[in-house]
């Protein structure tokens, strides 16, 4: 939920951040996040970056054509490597399963649901990965697909304090959201982690952005009503 969150405090919305259990079932789409405003309900970055838009807020208006294609390329390369290699090590990753992710995402619930969700939810993950094609990858596979992800977001970031200009845009949100995540969640192993702090410029930008839009910031409740799942470690 933090690649939201971000993109609604660049664009200087209000967001209460409401943590519930059943936040998965809530949602029209039955993923994370969504938001809540009104009498409407918004799921998954994607669609809420395009109804914030219908609303008259963008980040990226101020991007040509070609820049707007290649923002989107990369926000691709992030879903499909980072997202990706962070439900496998959660989910695919049997130590950290047993250790961290069962216990974590159960435990707003009583046994035996707690044990239910989770078997549940690591089936629908590994069927995603097989369907992939990630669900045959080694470890290193994975943290080497993530090395590359990173290599490619460090070279286009540069010494710039965003990846477009010097506003930050819908990638910047995102990128953050991630790297911050996997830089502050808790595994088995800072394997992850490692990969992302080879990168200075990535590390300098996910603290930079982290100053400048969550420390300090008091959240309205007046505006938009945001709900995540207090028992996953990522959505």
């Amino acid at each position: 939920t933090l690649c939201f969150q971000a993109f609604l405090q660049m664009c200087n919305l209000p967001v209460r951040v409401i943590c519930r259990a059943n936040a998965e079932y809530m949602s029209p789409s039955g993923k994370l996040p969504f938001i809540h405003v009104g009498n409407q309900v918004v799921s998954e970055l994607g669609p809420i970056v395009q109804f914030v838009k219908a609303k008259g807020h963008s980040l990226s208006d101020g991007l040509d054509e070609v820049q707007k294609a290649e923002m989107k390329a990369y926000m691709e390369l992030v879903n499909n490597m980072l997202l990706t290699a962070e439900l496998y090590l959660q989910w695919c990753d049997d130590v950290t399963v047993e250790e961290i992710t069962h216990p974590r995402y159960g435990s707003p619930y009583p046994w035996p649901l707690n044990h239910i969700l989770s078997y549940q939810k690591q089936w629908e993950v590994r069927r995603k990965m097989k369907a992939i094609g990630w669900a045959g990858k080694t470890l290193e596979q994975v943290l080497e697909d993530v090395d590359q992800c990173c290599h490619a977001l460090s070279q286009r970031l540069g010494t710039q304090p965003y990846f477009f200009n010097k506003q930050p845009t819908e990638l910047d949100a995102l990128v953050f959201g991630h790297l911050f995540t996997i830089l502050t969640t808790q595994l088995i192993t800072d394997e992850l982690s490692e990969k992302v702090k080879n990168y200075s410029n990535l590390t300098a930008f996910c603290r930079r952005i982290e100053q400048q839009y969550f420390e300090g910031h008091e959240q309205d409740s007046s505006a938009i009503e945001a709900r995540s799942s207090r028992g996953s470690l990522l959505s």
